[in-house]
């Protein structure tokens, strides 16, 4: 298993590569615990968060079998790329942080693309 080091180094590693190929786009950042999806838009020029859907919030939570499936994570994206809609959030640059791009986090991105973000 990786250390904690490890794992904030790959996540600032990945962070570092997706702010050089932004040019001015927010950020998607995605949070996986064992129980629990998030996922933010963030301007990182700024330093404000824009938009945000996690699979702890009441509406979701209800309908839900548990938050921690790719069901939770499909969910979470299309509620954040329709408060992004809503925000006028278009295009974004897709953050997985130190997670590979697998189950929870891809349901979640696709999700999100399906209900029209672009990236």
């Amino acid at each position: 298993m990786a250390s904690k080091e490890s794992t904030q180094r790959r996540a600032q590693r990945i962070r570092r590569q997706i702010k050089a190929v932004a040019n001015g786009r927010l950020r998607l950042s995605v949070y996986r615990s064992s129980k629990n999806i998030h996922a933010q838009i963030i301007d990182d020029a700024k330093g404000h968060t824009i938009a945000s859907a996690s699979s702890l919030e009441k509406d979701l939570k209800g309908s839900l079998k548990t938050g921690a499936d790719t069901a939770a994570a499909a969910a979470v994206g299309k509620l954040v790329a329709e408060r992004a809609a809503k925000a006028g959030v278009k295009e974004v640059v897709f953050d997985r942080g130190p997670y590979i791009y697998h189950g929870r986090v891809k349901a979640l991105a696709d999700a999100a693309r399906e209900a029209g973000l672009n990236f």
